[in-house]
């Protein structure tokens, strides 16, 4: 691959005291992260627990109703106005996306375009590339993801495992800082895990500053630098996988892990 697809910084994100709820419901209660640049973060918790809500106010999908959320030191979704945050406009915040890739359960492809528009679309619509450098790099990624041969086939021509490595290819397409997977691997069926899981692998290996919500424990020992487990909307004890997964200390990540292990 050359260096075209490869050309972004690694990001740090912070996350600091971040509280989201809905109605009466506290989806996140006070939470404390730092990614630091190149780093594989893989956040596991029950079901309910918050993780997908916290990928989502990363890249402010959801506004966060205390706290905030940085990539390399900028604010996401706000400014700071005096001592108060003041929410940007949504073309500001889409630019601040496009440095934020976001790969979803169920793929979000566009049904009416090829998959190499699929790949090529982002970085055209944001005004990073002209249309042939955008399908030059989206041919080049695809090649990545061992989906050269499938470029002019449309999203309901492939498996479930090639949708979702199409979803991967259109995250890059953007060149961001980081990229957050919402349990990548959730809606396939388990003979196409695997071939997901191993292009995320290969990423993890670039540098890339990845946050990964999944089931997939083994996954999570082999790939993760750094396991972060929540519950309740807190998280509850983090560190390396030889930590967190084979000593936990706290009894709510051993009940956890005793039901999915």
């Amino acid at each position: 691959m050359t260096s075209t697809a490869l050309d972004t910084a690694a990001a740090t994100v912070e996350v600091r005291d971040v509280h989201k709820w809905y109605g009466a419901h506290r989806v996140l209660n006070g939470v404390d992260l730092t990614v630091r640049p190149g780093e594989v973060t893989v956040i596991l918790g029950p079901s309910g627990s918050g993780k997908s809500t916290l990928l989502r106010v990363v890249n402010h999908l959801e506004k966060p109703e205390i706290g905030h959320v940085s990539l390399n030191g900028e604010l996401i979704g706000v400014r700071r106005q005096g001592d108060r945050l003041k929410e940007l406009s949504e073309r500001a915040i889409l630019a601040q996306r496009s440095r934020i890739g976001f790969v979803f359960q169920n793929f979000n492809l566009f049904p009416h375009l090829t998959v190499l528009d699929n790949v090529a679309a982002a970085p055209v619509a944001t005004g990073k590339l002209a249309k042939p450098e955008a399908l030059e790099l989206a041919r080049e990624l695809l090649g990545r993801v061992g989906l050269a041969d499938k470029a002019a086939a449309y999203p309901r021509q492939l498996s479930g495992g090639q949708q979702q490595r199409v979803a991967i290819a259109r995250a890059l397409a953007l060149r961001p800082g980081v990229i957050l997977f919402d349990e990548p691997t959730s809606a396939l069926d388990p003979e196409l895990v695997g071939e997901v899981l191993s292009v995320i692998k290969d990423l993890a290996t670039s540098g890339t500053t990845l946050v990964i919500v999944t089931h997939e424990i083994g996954f999570a020992r082999e790939i993760a630098d750094r396991v972060v487990f929540i519950d309740d909307g807190r998280i509850v004890e983090q560190g390396p996988p030889s930590e967190v997964l084979d000593k936990p200390r706290h009894e709510r990540t051993r009940d956890f892990l005793s039901k999915v292990l």
